[in-house]
């Protein structure tokens, strides 16, 4: 009697990852950890994610069927030409209920990313400076869409990644919206012209703003200003020193003051609303936004769950495993779906935050160092493909067990 291959046994190994910011897109990892396991011998199936930052686009356009990417010229943070892609998806039939999640009427849902027009990875590092760069471009690409495509009959807007600290008032002012100080002339770009703030006009905003659904797809539930805030937290990432923290703290404090006094909505403590250097808060307050878990957004859209159907093992992972993947991020998203699903998780980031060992390894079955496997960070950083090839090649049978 012949002897059964035990891994003829193991239908599938679902592989979800997001992106390693600076080196791989998240459909590259993936596709870098499925060689690996068709070395030893496993089949996988590679799902792209993304949780509301870069690579969202990318993430919905290349999984959806009968989605189609769009490129629009826009403005970028320091008001340089710069091309975005945004997606579009279509309106799902009855048997896609998954991707009706992002269609609210007849026509399609367009997904942009704030990240494309204004994104850190836009602004050389000798340049970053949040007190000046702007989300101006934001609004280029929504009215850009809108303009080119006229079905369009819901918003999916991605943030994360970003390089700016304005709480999206340069977004507002493509919009249309009148930030004016107290001479009545428009504020300059920025977030530190906000301390100038003096009222907000939005008598000539565009119209289609008014009835159109926006979804906000973010990854942290940060306020807008404070200790945790948009400026505290993520300002020195972008640029901002100790004494511009304070400056932009106290202008987006401001900001929502003013928000709160004109427009009648309060803002400033709304988890999320510190999203993208504030963005999140501008999309409250301009657009109507409802604010949601990127992950989520995701994982519906592309029918995860039903890829979990059968699978032994989930292999996700990001460029790095640390507090923030504990409050949400992708791989913490996956690893509650296989959870639920009764299937292991594995996390692979491409290093790990030190001292952050234990509360990650109660997500996740294991957890792995790209940058530990390989020896050096300069190793991982210059062939990522080639050690999460080798990686999964060598630790699957680890992981299965």
């Amino acid at each position: 009697m012949a002897i059964q291959n035990p891994r003829s046994k193991i239908q599938n190994v679902v592989v979800a990852c997001a992106t390693f910011k600076g080196t791989l897109s998240g459909r590259e990892a993936g596709e870098a950890i499925a060689r690996g396991l068709q070395r030893a011998g496993y089949a996988s199936k590679v799902v792209a994610l993304a949780d509301g930052g870069e690579g969202l686009v990318e993430a919905l356009a290349s999984q959806v069927p009968g989605a189609a990417r769009v490129s629009v010229p826009v403005r970028g943070p320091l008001l340089q030409p710069v091309t975005a892609t945004a997606a579009l998806l279509p309106v799902a039939p009855a048997s896609a209920p998954a991707v009706a999640k992002l269609s609210f009427a007849n026509g399609s849902t367009a997904v942009i990313e704030m990240a494309a027009s204004s994104g850190l990875g836009l602004v050389p590092e000798n340049r970053r400076d949040p007190k000046v760069t702007t989300t101006l471009g934001v609004g280029d690409q929504i009215l850009r869409v809108l303009d080119a495509h006229p079905a369009v009959s819901a918003l999916l807007l991605g943030l994360g990644g970003s390089a700016t600290n304005d709480g999206g008032a340069g977004m507002a002012q493509a919009l249309g919206v009148r930030l004016l100080d107290k001479n009545g002339h428009d504020l300059p770009p920025g977030g530190a012209a906000l301390s100038k703030l003096a009222r907000i006009d939005i008598s000539r905003m565009d119209k289609r703003l008014a009835t159109l659904p926006v979804t906000v797809a973010c990854d942290v539930r940060n306020p807008l200003c404070g200790p945790q805030g948009a400026s505290a937290i993520y300002g020195p990432q972008k640029g901002a020193t100790p004494a511009d923290v304070k400056l932009l703290d106290e202008a987006l404090a401001h900001y929502a003051d003013l928000i709160k006094r004109d427009l009648g909505k309060d803002v400033a403590l709304v988890p999320g609303a510190g999203a993208a250097g504030g963005l999140g808060a501008g999309c409250l307050a301009f657009l109507n936004a409802t604010l949601k878990p990127g992950i989520d957004l995701v994982l519906d859209t592309v029918n995860f769950d039903a890829a979990l159907a059968g699978a032994a093992l989930v292999i996700t992972g990001e460029g790095r495993l640390d507090e923030q993947t504990l409050m949400g991020k992708a791989p913490a998203g996956v690893a509650a779906r296989a959870k639920k699903a009764g299937v292991r998780c594995v996390a692979i980031g491409g290093g790990i935050e030190p001292g952050r060992e234990n509360e990650l390894r109660r997500v996740f079955a294991s957890v792995e160092s790209l940058t530990e496997f390989a020896g050096f960070v300069s190793a991982a950083m210059k062939e990522p493909a080639k050690y999460l090839e080798e990686l999964a090649s060598q630790r699957i049978a680890d992981w299965l067990t």
